[in-house]
């Protein structure tokens, strides 16, 4: 096989992570970065590359919102790059619906029939598709791959896939479709690695960051998701609120006057850890903050994630590991102790200096069920699908 070179681009809603792979055999990263507070007057372009860390000051206007600061990404890329062409960008996309089920070329019709999903994911759908039309731009010969969050769940069982509404609306493609898809898909991945016999078996992955979300998967396949239709469902997250009586929206609605958009704006940008503690999104802070409002977001939080583990272990009809992974899971050694807290029941016991230390497996050896903490990386993921597509494709 002759050298190729994959591109990543994950645009979030605060942030765009990106990442450039070399596949001669195997995928070998060559950069990886991100640039955050998109929005605020504070942005910061952070990149690691061969060579070393870089650091580099961005202006606010130069991250005022997706389309410029993918502008700053790609002028990194090109300085990094010099002439290495790239063969192909891989994008996460969010929301792919029905239609999409794995990863697709996208040219032709594809990018207007993702605009027409954008209802359904407000908050990441738009910047998702921003990166692709500046990755065509920027790279006009490189093939652009979808790769979506939604994919990994449509295995689901039937029960776990719709609503209790008249039928036509679930054949109308109102069901529940899952998120987070590409970081459980990685660490599955890496599950059957290290502990190939418990990733055969009952797996509650937890996706824990300004996003949260949990996963039931058994023998490598999602057979339950907290989120929905749309990836406001589930968990409370940074700014989103998470599972919520729709008879709420209909009081905002109809006796608070507020309009369609004001309530999207208030579930998806003011509510979660942000608008419980009434201080901030991020974990870290709220966890030293020392205030009441504060930790009785973190322990709301913590609460949601216990209900969640009790129902997916049901799902599941057992329990034979705990995988916690994305920013909260992977570093906030409090809550990996608060949540798994008295669920002896269901065999997990903690060892508390290995979850202190953060180590890969952190039950106790008496734990009959396997705690891990594996650090995810939805950019090798979207890597691998874009290569495979390349390959089949006939690009060698």
């Amino acid at each position: 096989m002759a050298m190729r070179h994959i591109l990543t681009l994950n645009a979030g809603s605060s942030s765009i992570k990106f990442a450039l792979f070399a596949q001669d055999g195997e995928l070998t990263e060559v950069l990886r970065g991100q640039i955050e507070g998109l929005g605020s007057a504070t942005p910061k372009l952070e990149a690691k590359l061969q060579d070393g860390l870089v650091d580099e000051p961005v202006s606010a206007a130069e991250a005022a919102d997706h389309e410029a600061a993918l502008g700053r990404v790609l002028q990194l890329l090109r300085r990094s790059m010099g002439q290495m062409p790239v063969d192909a960008v891989g994008h996460r996309i969010v929301h792919g619906g029905l239609a999409f089920t794995g990863p697709v070329a996208i040219e032709n019709d594809v990018l207007d029939r993702l605009e027409a999903l954008v209802p359904l994911a407000p908050l990441h759908q738009p910047h998702n598709l921003a990166g692709v039309r500046a990755a065509h731009r920027a790279f006009s010969d490189a093939l652009q791959v979808g790769c979506f969050d939604t994919a990994f769940h449509r295995s689901h069982p039937w029960v776990n896939d719709t609503y209790a509404l008249p039928r036509a609306f679930y054949d109308d493609g109102v069901r529940r479709y899952g998120f987070h898809g590409l970081s459980y898909e990685y660490v599955i991945s890496r599950l059957k690695e290290i502990a190939p016999e418990q990733e055969k078996g009952g797996v509650v992955v937890m996706h824990l960051g300004n996003g949260a979300s949990m996963c039931a998967v058994r023998d490598g396949r999602s057979i339950g998701s907290s989120m929905g239709f749309t990836a406001l469902d589930g968990l409370p997250m940074g700014t989103r609120c998470g599972q919520l009586d729709p008879g709420v929206v209909l009081y905002l609605l109809q006796e608070k006057g507020m309009t369609a958009e004001a309530v999207t704006d208030l579930l998806y940008n003011h509510s979660g850890l942000k608008g419980l503690s009434g201080l901030s999104q991020d974990m870290r802070e709220l966890e030293a903050a020392g205030t009441q409002a504060a930790q009785q977001a973190v322990d709301y939080f913590v609460d949601r994630i216990r209900r969640e583990l009790g129902a997916m272990a049901a799902v599941l009809s057992g329990l034979d590991a705990i995988v916690f992974c994305g920013g909260i899971g992977e570093h906030a050694w409090r809550i990996r102790a608060r949540v798994c807290r008295d669920f002896d029941w269901l065999g997990v016991a903690l060892h508390d200096d290995r979850n202190r230390a953060g180590e890969t497996l952190i039950s106790s050896d008496e734990s009959r069920a396997r705690v891990f903490v594996i650090k995810t990386d939805e950019e090798m993921m979207i890597a691998r699908h874009t290569a495979q597509l390349l390959d089949a494709r006939g690009n060698h």
